[in-house]
């Protein structure tokens, strides 16, 4: 992709982010400096979290933009029978949150906020993934030996638990992995122009 003489960063941490903004054959930096606190008022509409958060995680860059410079962020949240799951802060509460998916569908939200020094942009995307009846030991398993910490709902559909576990998604495979990239290049098109 030409960027035009544009300078993409990706405002993520997230390994995954980099290897689906890689895919797009489009060069960036990544630059995680941020002063964002991840919080947002008890009262926002479940849909809406992730484009609070990717919006507040763009706005708390650490820095001002310069000219030439577009800012990629993003959010993922997961959401089973109106119970928002971030991520895990513990290996019990990864396993409370596994076995609340399993035997269960859920739909995992993806928002992807694109910014410049002049405008802002925020998307997002729906998937619907299926888990099937997952067992404690297959669970413990994966908690155990993935460490899936960092990772909204505590699981990673490109991992063992995905192979596994998840009979059926509707809905863009990379917006359950964190990024929707089809997103992501119709708004970095607009914004380079």
């Amino acid at each position: 992709m030409d960027t035009k003489g544009k300078k993409i960063i990706l405002g993520s941490n997230s390994p995954r982010r980099k290897e689906l903004l890689a895919g797009l054959d489009i060069d960036f930096t990544v630059d995680t400096g941020n002063t964002f606190e991840e919080v947002y008022d008890e009262g926002t509409p479940h849909e809406r979290i992730p484009e609070v958060l990717s919006e507040g995680k763009s706005y708390g860059f650490h820095r001002q933009l310069e000219a030439d410079e577009i800012l990629v962020t993003s959010d993922t949240l997961v959401l089973c029978e109106e119970r928002v799951m971030g991520k895990p802060h513990s290996r019990e509460e990864a396993i409370d949150m596994l076995r609340h998916l399993s035997g269960k569908g859920h739909e995992v939200i993806t928002a992807v906020t694109v910014r410049d020094c002049c405008s802002c942009s925020t998307v997002s995307d729906t998937a619907r993934v299926y888990f099937k009846d997952l067992s404690d030991s297959e669970i413990e398993y994966y908690v155990d030996t993935y460490r899936p910490f960092d990772k909204a709902g505590a699981y990673g559909i490109q991992e063992w638990i995905g192979y596994i576990g998840i009979g059926k998604i509707e809905g863009s495979y990379f917006t359950i992995m964190g990024l929707p990239v089809h997103l992501v290049y119709q708004e970095l098109i607009r914004f380079i122009g």
